[in-house]
């Protein structure tokens, strides 16, 4: 159960105002809120399948003290890089509206695409090679879809307009708590 609240929290704020979170809201705004969260939620079942096999396997190579410090180093970096912050180009923006195929293939394959090596994919690998798989799996998986359901619902209701910079900053201390915390805690203990 350790894993599964640390991943669903953890992925629950890497998702803020990251730009799968933008294509939610983007999709949310030319079809259905139910196909959209369908297409969001077999993508990230399987990604995030393959980043806590990924995981998994680098565990169970590296030591635990090694790995920690690696994660806090990660988790720092995310930080930084949820600071940048993420936007969608004209033309992801363009893709998500145009759309006019199945709703749920279109809304699939796109965020499937947009997690391979997205921050949210990194964290639930560094996640795994800390936490149980399956914890990590569920709710990692089921952090992100709270996330970009709370992103659907914010496009449905506000279309386009959300307070990024706010979320941004917070996601950003987050992670950087995450990693100081995963860095001093097998230094200390």
């Amino acid at each position: 159960m350790e894993a599964f609240w640390i991943s669903l929290v953890v992925i629950f704020v890497a998702e803020l105002g990251d730009k799968s979170q933008l294509m939610a809201m983007t999709f949310a705004t030319r079809f259905k809120a139910w196909p959209v969260l369908a297409g969001i939620t077999l993508a990230t079942t399987v990604v995030h399948l393959i980043s806590v096999a990924l995981g998994g396997l680098v565990g169970d190579v590296l030591p635990t003290t090694a790995i920690s410090i690696v994660a806090g180093i990660a988790f720092l970096g995310f930080a930084i890089w949820t600071l940048r912050g993420d936007e969608l180009t004209d033309e992801e923006a363009r893709k998500a509206q145009s759309t006019t195929r199945s709703a749920l293939i279109a809304v699939t394959v796109a965020f499937f695409l947009a997690e391979l090596g997205d921050k949210t994919m990194l964290a639930t690998i560094t996640l795994a090679t800390q936490h149980g798989w399956l914890g990590t799996w569920i709710g990692s998986t089921v952090g992100m879809v709270a996330a970009d359901a709370l992103a659907i619902v914010v496009g449905r209701m506000l279309g386009k307009h959300l307070p990024e910079k706010i979320i941004r900053y917070g996601a950003a201390a987050a992670f950087a708590v995450f990693g100081v915390i995963l860095i001093v805690q097998p230094l200390v203990g």
